[in-house]
Parts: C-alpha cells; structure tokens; sequence
C-alpha cells in the first residue's frame, strides 16, 4: 500500500531541510578554493551574479514542478508532460539521484572514519604520516564499505520515519548544529597567529584574475552547489504546503548555502595561511591538508587541536549526512510511489541497492582491477557521468520544459500561489527560465567537456 502524501510542517522546516539538501562537501572543499584562486571578493560578487542569474530561477523551476505534480519526479514531469518523452527527464533525474547516492555515500563515511580517528588521536603526526593514513585508509578493502553501510544506515534511519518525524525533525537539529559548529570553526581559526593573511586572500578584491574561465567556474558552482537536476529540490517541493512562497523560499536557501559555503572558507583560510600551507581543493584538502593544518595551528594547545578537529568531521558528516537524506529520498519517493509499497519497504529496496552501489565504488578505489575502466574507477565513472553530463542535461531540459512545454498559466499560479503573493518578478523569471538558464547551463556543459 502507498504512503498518504503529507507536508512539511512549517516554514523553518520546509528551509533548514532544503538548505540541508544543498548543504553538502562541496561547499567545504570547492567553494572556498575556487574563491581564493579566482580573485576573492571578486568571484564571490559574481558567483552571487550566476546564483541569480541561474541558480534561484533553476530551483524555483524546480519547486513549481515538484509542489504542482506533489509527487516523485518521474510521476511530476509525467504528469506535466501528459506522459509524453518528457517523462525521460524525471526518470533520469531519479536514476542520477540513485547514483549520487552510492558513490557520496563513500566519501561521506570517510567523514565518520575521521571523527572517530580524531577521537582516537590517530591523527597526530608530521604531513607524510598523515597522508599515508589516508591512503591506507582508501585502499583498504574493509573499513570504508564499512563506514559507507554505516552512513547509509543512519539515513534510512531518517528516511522511514517520514518527512515530519525524519527529514523535517532531523533538518531542524542538524542545520544549527551545523552551523554552530562552523561558527566555533571559524572564531578559533580566525584566533590564530596570522590569520589576517588568509582573511585577506579570501576576501580581496583581485578583478584582474578574472576571465572567461573564472565566470564559466562560478556559473558551474551555482548550479551544483544548490543540488540543481539530481531530484532532491523537485522531491521535497513536492512536499511543499500550497501557501509555501516559492520564491522567497528559493531565496533563502540559496543564502543559506552561500553563507555556508563563505564561512568554510572561513574556517579554511586563516589556519592554512596561519601555518604557511596553501590549501588545494577536493578529498585531499579535507582528509590530508587540513589534518595537518590542525596540528601544526594548535600546536601550543593540542587539546583545542582535538577538539577543533573533531568539531571540523563533526560538521562534515552533518554536511553529508542531510544532502544523502535528500538524495535518498528522491529514490524512496519513487518505489513507495510507483510500486504502491510502504515507505518502509521502499526506503529499504533504495538502501540495500545504495549499499551494494557503494560497496563496489568503494573497492574501486582500492585498485580493484576489474572495478576499472581503463584509468577510471567505478567511483570516477559515476562521478562524471552524473556531474558532467546527467545533471547538467537534466538542468537544461527543465528550462526548456517549465519554460517552453508548460502552460504559462499554471507556472503564473504556482508562482504568485494563486494570486496570493507578489507578481513584481515573474517576469524576469520567465525570461531567465526561457533564455538565460538554457545558455548557462549549454556553456557549464560545453566548458566541462572543454569545448570552451
């Protein structure tokens, strides 16, 4: 039997809990990096510039079509498309949510393996030691499968309890921990002996390092930092009440993971320039550059190094915890709703499937030869097929459809909910949905594959 379809049950939670959805590694490991190498203050006005231009009009695109269909996304853009090949772009979207799910979930246990490493102080020693800890750690055929069940595990937890009882109660908790951990991060980091330097580095105003390649970066950071084309955004807009501003919601969420994405760099900056180590982007800035920035920062002070670095894994698990929630659920939705199963049931199929997805992404990594493709793992497969392809043509489509396909009318009442809330720019976004989204999102697929 299907699950009776509910509500959030309020406004904070209809935004902590879609601001959890965004809120992921990649605003720790992506944003402040991109931000320091591409003119500071300068990439951050024009990130700000493309998070207008294409990030707010891509979700509330997205918020119209999940609240009007409230229903899985396959089911939404079947439903709007009157079951013609515009259901394709709903069903890819559940099956690239499904993929992100298994291989996120592998990083995101590495995030446990190193609280309990740093609870452990398995963490302490000079850079090579560190390094070789994570190599070792990746490799292994047993520990991160294991953390990967044990993440995925926690999320079924949240997902069979509903979206009031599990997503909404859970988003309500972890967002404040969330950010109240990133705070503490960010005041202990900034304390420290130079610190200034990388407040500065993050933060000038460098327009001269600005060019085609940097605009094309920050347009690429917008769309995939709000969980744009991965089904997250259309499932839970499906649970959206019918008095939800869209609009002022997209809003607030975006600012949320902007703020969020800020304050890592934040936390980043000041403890890697305070120690004279220059921090690089992806995996290897959270698992091997900033432990040994932790020890060398709080040197004279090893129980506030214990604890800043526990915090900091703290705070990354929280981060990778309510985005696979989100993931998860896009998969859930979609069995409970088409095969008429209990929530239950269904959020069980999407686990056990997610596990078995990350156990092989897992070992791929560990040099497994059959688990290769050429030089690529299982785990670098999925990555670029979703990332450089599936999302962005998944992006691209919904512009086309929301903008082209629907009728005008039903995204005018969606918009304004029905006349209740203000018209003053439903123009613009018609015209961004219709032109300048589809041409973003065109250049982000282009630049990715290195045609511009």
């Amino acid at each position: 039997m299907s699950e009776e379809r509910v509500n959030f049950g309020s406004k904070l939670g209809v935004i902590l809990a879609t601001a959890g959805s965004a809120v992921g590694l990649g605003n720790v490991w992506r944003f402040p990096y991109m931000t320091g190498q591409n003119g500071g203050a300068a990439f951050i006005i024009i990130y700000l510039g493309c998070i207008l231009l294409l990030g707010i009009p891509c979700m509330l695109s997205e918020f119209i079509i999940g609240r009007h269909s409230a229903s899985n996304m396959a089911r939404a853009y079947t439903k709007l498309g009157n079951g013609t090949a515009w259901r394709l772009v709903g069903y890819m979207g559940v099956i690239t949510g499904f993929l992100i799910t298994g291989y996120y979930a592998v990083v995101s246990g590495w995030c446990l393996q190193y609280i309990y490493a740093s609870i452990m102080g398995e963490l302490k020693g000079d850079p090579t030691m560190v390094a070789q800890y994570f190599s070792d750690f990746e490799q292994s055929p047993i520990r991160p499968i294991f953390w990967t069940v044990a993440i995925l595990l926690m999320t079924h937890g949240v997902i069979i309890h509903g979206v009031r009882g599990g997503i909404e109660k859970v988003s309500k908790l972890f967002m404040p921990v969330l950010f109240i951990l990133l705070l503490v991060i960010v005041v202990a980091s900034c304390l420290l002996p130079d610190a200034g330097k990388g407040i500065n580095y993050l933060l000038n105003l460098d327009f001269s390092k600005v060019d085609q390649n940097v605009f094309l970066g920050a347009l690429g950071q917008s769309f995939y930092s709000l969980s744009i084309g991965m089904g997250c955004i259309c499932t839970y807009a499906s649970y959206f009440s019918r008095r939800t501003n869209l609009l002022r919601s997209s809003v607030q969420v975006a600012a949320v993971d902007t703020l969020v994405a800020i304050l890592a760099g934040l936390m980043i900056f000041p403890a890697a320039f305070s120690v004279g180590v220059n921090p690089d982007s992806g995996p290897a800035l959270i698992f091997i550059t900033l432990p040994n920035v932790f020890n060398q920062a709080f040197v004279g002070f090893p129980a506030l190094g214990w604890l800043v670095s526990l915090f900091f894994y703290a705070l990354l698990a929280l981060a990778a915890l309510t985005s696979l929630i989100s993931l998860h659920e896009v998969s859930t939705a979609f069995c409970f709703e088409e095969m008429h199963i209990s929530r239950k049931k269904g959020a069980t199929i999407v686990t056990i499937a997610t596990i078995i997805v990350g156990s092989f992404c897992s070992l791929s990594l560990g040099g497994v030869d059959f688990l290769r493709i050429g030089s690529m793992s299982i785990f670098d497969i999925f990555d670029f097929v979703t990332g450089q392809i599936f999302l962005p043509v998944i992006g691209f489509f919904t512009c086309i459809f929301l903008g082209w396909y629907v009728p005008r009318t039903l995204i005018y009442d969606e918009f304004t909910n029905w006349g209740t809330v203000s018209t003053r720019f439903f123009g613009i976004y018609l015209f961004a949905v219709r032109f300048v989204c589809p041409l973003c999102i065109l250049a982000i697929f282009l630049h990715q594959l290195g045609f511009i």
